[in-house]
């Protein structure tokens, strides 16, 4: 039986069991359960007989860059981020991919990524997010809190350097002033149980037409409550988590799967988030 899991350390509670189950249900495809697997960050450099094991795996941290040195080859959106999340085994070769880009990318299909856009944070997801804003001809606003300047600016020559010709800034998120498409909060302000927090004023909220919050846990953050609460469109990264599962399930072996089959897949995770955080 097709042996598939997730490779991190440490792993407490996650939702990609309950998520590749259902993809392997719905798709027909035999596997066994799903399953976690705790590595040490000290024995990863030894783990290749057990990624071996299995037909398919996912990475989370802290192993998504020291993982590469046991890949036979890698796919491009992992050559650009530096970053394994998902591993193809293709007959005992080990293909490395990142899938969180295609998830994010799909979260925001209906959203205004080509236009004027602020990203809130620019660590490993905001870097990312940012970039394939980019990528997608976005003009990019990198909303950072002092501290993380320095970082932006190494990011903001990235982007320049992988994006010819791409518009990006800086600015302090405290003082953000400005009028926006789509704003993108990859964050950690508001996530559970701190979720009384709001990354942004009740001003920026208002000067924005739509939002993606990277956060899943709680399934509506403050920042999405307010900004629904005027009207405005707001997706929540419960759906981020489920599309980039779907992509590593396309890349294992070639699965397809109905929009409405996953709309039903991401509220269920919401839904399981939710009773979570009552227990």
């Amino acid at each position: 039986m097709n042996k598939f899991a997730l490779i991190g350390h440490p792993l407490g509670h996650s939702m990609s069991p309950l998520i590749h189950d259902r993809l392997f249900a719905l798709s027909g495809f035999e596997a066994e359960p799903y399953r976690l697997i705790d590595i040490a960050p000290e024995d990863i450099a030894s783990s290749r007989p057990l990624l071996e094991e299995h037909l398919g795996m996912n990475v989370t941290i802290p192993h998504k860059q020291s993982v590469i040195q046991l890949m036979d080859e890698l796919g491009d959106s992992a050559k650009r981020y530096n970053s394994v999340n998902c591993i193809k085994n293709d007959g005992g070769r080990l293909i490395g991919y990142n899938t969180d880009c295609d998830g994010f990318l799909r979260s925001v299909e209906l959203l205004p990524i080509s236009e004027n856009v602020v990203i809130l944070g620019c660590g490993g997801v905001g870097r990312m997010m940012a970039i394939e804003t980019a990528l997608h001809g976005g003009s990019i606003t990198l909303a950072v809190i002092p501290q993380d300047v320095k970082a932006a600016q190494l990011l903001m020559a990235e982007i320049m350097e992988k994006c010819g010709g791409a518009s990006v800034k800086i600015a302090d998120i405290s003082t953000l002033d400005g009028n926006f498409d789509l704003l993108v909060n990859a964050t950690p302000v508001g996530m559970y149980p701190k979720t009384d927090a709001c990354a942004v004023s009740d001003k920026i909220i208002e000067n924005c037409l739509s939002f993606f919050d990277a956060v899943y846990n709680p399934t509506e953050t403050l920042l999405m409550k307010k900004a629904r609460a005027l009207g405005k469109t707001a997706v929540g990264g419960a759906s981020m988590l489920v599309y980039q599962a779907v992509k590593a399930h396309e890349i294992w072996y070639g699965s397809a799967f109905a929009a409405e089959d996953i709309s039903k897949i991401i509220l269920e995770v919401e839904n399981a988030v939710d009773l979570m955080n009552k227990k």
